[in-house]
This record gives structure tokens, sequence and C-alpha cells, in this order.
């Protein structure tokens, strides 16, 4: 099942966060682990021409940290996990 996950079969992810990557060109979960998050960011921004909520960059860092790893703990499936990491300056 690992190999077959959708974008929206990551916990985090919903129909938003997919329209977003996709904007993006991400539209796989293997093209997802091969990113960066503030990159990713970053071009959301450039391209829609608007600021996005910093949580944005949240939901990237926990959907890539998904992709990269299916066995990934619980708690790192939650995108406050990493809003936590990012105010902590991890």
């Amino acid at each position: 099942m690992a190999q077959n996950r959708r974008l929206i079969d990551l916990a985090s992810v919903g129909p938003a966060t997919v329209r977003d990557l996709q904007l993006l060109g991400v539209t796989t979960v293997a093209q997802l682990a091969a990113c960066n998050g503030q990159e990713l960011y970053d071009r959301l921004c450039l391209e829609t021409g608007e600021p996005h909520d910093i949580c944005c960059l949240d939901v990237f860092q926990c959907a890539i940290a998904q992709a990269r790893d299916p066995n990934l703990p619980k708690e790192q499936k939650n995108w406050w996990t990493w809003s936590k990491r990012r105010k902590a300056g991890k």
C-alpha cells in the first residue's frame, strides 16, 4: 500500500493542499518526497501572487515527511507538530 499512496491519503493533506501541490507540479507522493517544504511554500506565494498562511509551510513539511517515511510516527503526521518545530527553530 505504501507505494500506491496518493497525496490525499497523507494525514493533514486535504483537497486544498492537493490543489496547491498540483499547481506547483507535484502530483505524486514520490515527487513530493523529493521536495523542500520552504521552496514549495515560497513558490506557492509567487505563483498565486499573494502570501499564504505560514501554516501551509507546516502542512508541506508534514506531507513531505510522510512521503519520505510511510511509517512516520503518528504524532508527526499532524501538521501542528511541524508548527511547533518551526516556532522552536528546529
